[in-house]
């Protein structure tokens, strides 16, 4: 059921988000140099790894690692990337995902290919097995600004209490954390 939902949803939102999706597009274009995507590899259900796009926010010669790791993330930004992140309209592009199947709405987020830290854990506690998500309890109780065993223990709860209403629940308040732009450290 909750494939059906997903998929039925991430048709809506696309046909939905379509004239803002071709904005933001044009938009990066503009704005710098380079693609307006940005595909990453990223860990997926039982680690699998698949391509991940998001509109770029970063400046093309950024090294591919959590933003957290680099010296100073504001300083790699698009002059749109700021806006981008904060609002999250740089995640649009995952609707794709979520229509593919390599993805959620709900979910733990996917990890970078190269976050041994966090990848190791969450095969350690079994998140693995569960597909990465747009969004998730993580997400809404903290975003960038969690340390990863917190991160973990967070998609530790998620996997005890997941469910339609849990699902429906992430997705409103990730709608109030966006609206608000709270829990985007850069």
């Amino acid at each position: 059921m909750k494939r059906v939902f997903d998929f039925i949803l991430a048709l809506l939102a696309s046909f939905l988000l379509l004239v803002p999706i071709v904005l933001v597009a044009i938009l990066v274009k503009l704005t710098s140099k380079g693609p307006a995507l940005y595909w990453s590899d990223r860990v997926g259900k039982h680690n699998a790894i698949f391509k991940m796009p998001k509109f770029r926010s970063m400046k093309t010669d950024t090294p591919a690692v959590a933003t957290h790791l680099l010296p100073d993330p504001k300083s790699v930004l698009t002059p749109i990337g700021g806006f981008l992140r904060k609002s999250s309209l740089d995640e649009l592009p995952q609707l794709c995902c979520i229509l593919k199947g390599d993805m959620s709405f709900v979910g733990p987020r996917p990890a970078l290919f190269n976050q041994d830290d966090l990848i190791t854990l969450r095969t350690e506690k079994g998140i693995e097995k569960l597909m990465p998500g747009l969004t998730g309890w993580a997400q809404v109780n903290g975003r960038d600004e969690l340390p990863i065993p917190q991160k973990v223990a967070l998609d530790i709860e998620y996997a005890a209490k997941q469910g339609f209403l849990f699902d429906i629940k992430i997705l409103w308040l990730t709608f109030l954390k966006v609206i608000n732009r709270d829990g985007v450290s850069h």
